[in-house]
């Protein structure tokens, strides 16, 4: 795959899903630093450095891969949602996910239960399909969290194994 000269920026009904900036740390260090979004991803908040971190790999997917994640706002108001997107982290999961386009989303809990996600969701896998075809993704769940499992299912995402990822359960769901 050739990556593109610059990442695309996706519109959806309430959303513009672009390309992480610089802009985007203050947001997206506020919404890692909250309990509430990171209680299912890892357990504990990240600091600003881990954020930084976060950023910088989310728009350098982009430059290796040719796919990478989004930030996503309110397009009426600008505000901070969240992240979307796909990656090839190379996790050492068994079974192996690597070279599979693994799907993630987290977003602010000011944006929990308001069909944000099933919105980006749609708009990210829309541009995928364009890219891939019915090429296979995957997404990584923690067995405890229910909603994004949940929102996982209505996607078209099914379950294909329960292994451990950093000493935590964790479920893979692929789709296509």
């Amino acid at each position: 795959m050739i990556p593109p000269t610059s990442p695309p920026t996706l519109a959806t009904a309430r959303l513009t899903l672009s390309p992480p900036q610089a802009s985007d740390f203050e947001d997206s260090t506020a919404m890692w630093s909250d309990p509430m979004v990171t209680r299912y991803i890892g357990g504990r908040t990240s600091t600003p450095e881990e954020s930084w971190h976060r950023l910088l790999r989310a728009r350098g997917l982009w430059a290796v891969l040719g796919y990478g994640y989004w930030a996503a706002r309110e397009t009426a108001t600008g505000r901070y949602v969240g992240e979307i997107g796909f990656a090839d982290f190379h996790r050492g999961l068994q079974p192996s996910i690597d070279g599979i386009p693994e799907m993630g989303w987290v977003l602010a809990s000011w944006a929990h239960g308001k069909g944000f996600a099933s919105e980006a969701i749609v708009g990210a896998l829309s541009w995928a399909r364009d890219q891939w075809g019915d090429a296979p993704v995957v997404c990584m769940i923690d067995p405890d969290n229910a909603p994004s499992l949940k929102l996982a299912y209505r996607m078209g995402f099914l379950e294909i194994a329960r292994t451990t990822y950093k000493d935590s359960p964790t479920m893979l769901l692929q789709r296509g």
